[in-house]
């Protein structure tokens, strides 16, 4: 599957830190990843190499996961809660680091040497307690639940997740001859402006939304609401996400897996958070006394 063609998550350390320089200094994983795909020059045969069996997310980009997480660790980068990452500010200058010197740092913080072998991806651990949240065994699981529940206990969600975030008056119509639409909402915005939203969910397990599915839904909606919400349990092709805020055509968001994932994260639905204390030894500091 050409797999050995993908840059090993050490080889991306410096063409993600060009792309976050190119960014501004900051950027979205979305953002990010799509820089160093172009930077790179990754043909996308290679970037839908799905990592694991479920597909849902592309080995390239699990990988571009610890290459974040790698220079997080190193010092260089930080990231937001919601899901920014940003070179530090006192790093700025930096624009290229020794990939051979941040593996050896970030493995000499902690013990996940022996989980974590040199050379070989295979060996990056999504059940390691350093993992990157993104790719948990826990999103998995999470993943595999809104794919497996009944199809009236998803609609209930999905209205659910809606309400929360701050729609009213919303609807599951899900009519076969609606051109897709599967409901509707009205989204406000400090309690002024409010917005008609139509929105569609696809609960697929590894096939992408593609540019065909935006556009179809984009002409179901025009002239009946304000906006398209896309929702799916997969992911969304670079075309689809081209098409979304193609210039000249109505805007359509695109929540894939991983941001429902996220959004389920946040409102705390269906999930019991437990935070793990971890203790780092600073051995430079014991060295200095």
């Amino acid at each position: 599957m050409n797999k050995e063609k993908i840059p090993t998550y050490d080889q991306l350390m410096n063409p993600l830190i060009k792309a976050l320089k190119l960014l501004g200094g900051s950027g979205t994983i979305d953002e990010i990843n799509e820089k160093v795909f172009e930077i790179e020059n990754i043909p996308q045969e290679i970037i839908n190499i799905p990592h694991g069996k479920d597909g849902s997310r592309s080995e390239v980009e699990y990988r571009l996961a610890w290459t974040r997480t790698y220079l997080k660790s190193f010092g260089l980068l930080e990231n937001s809660r919601r899901g920014v990452w940003a070179i530090v500010a006192d790093k700025s200058a930096i624009d290229k680091v020794d990939p051979k010197e941040v593996v050896t740092y970030v493995r000499s913080l902690s013990k996940t040497e022996e989980k974590i072998k040199s050379e070989n991806d295979e060996e990056l651990d999504s059940n390691d307690i350093d993992a990157p949240e993104e790719v948990q065994d826990w999103r998995h699981i999470l993943r595999e639940t809104l794919l497996n529940i009944s199809p009236d206990a998803f609609e209930r969600l999905v209205k659910r997740i809606l309400r929360e975030s701050g729609f009213y008056q919303v609807e599951v119509t899900g009519k076969t001859s609606d051109g897709g639409i599967d409901g509707k909402g009205i989204f406000r915005i400090a309690g002024f402006i409010s917005f008609n939203v139509l929105f569609q969910c696809k609960r697929y397990r590894n096939t992408s939304i593609t540019s065909s599915d935006i556009r179809d839904f984009r002409g179901a909606l025009q002239g009946r609401a304000d906006k398209g919400l896309f929702i799916t349990t997969s992911t969304f092709t670079r075309d689809a996400i081209k098409e979304s805020s193609r210039d000249g055509a109505p805007p359509i968001d695109l929540i894939d897996g991983e941001a429902l994932i996220d959004k389920l994260k946040e409102l705390k639905l269906g999930m019991k958070i437990e935070l793990i204390e971890k203790v780092e030894i600073q051995k430079d500091w014991y060295n200095s006394i």
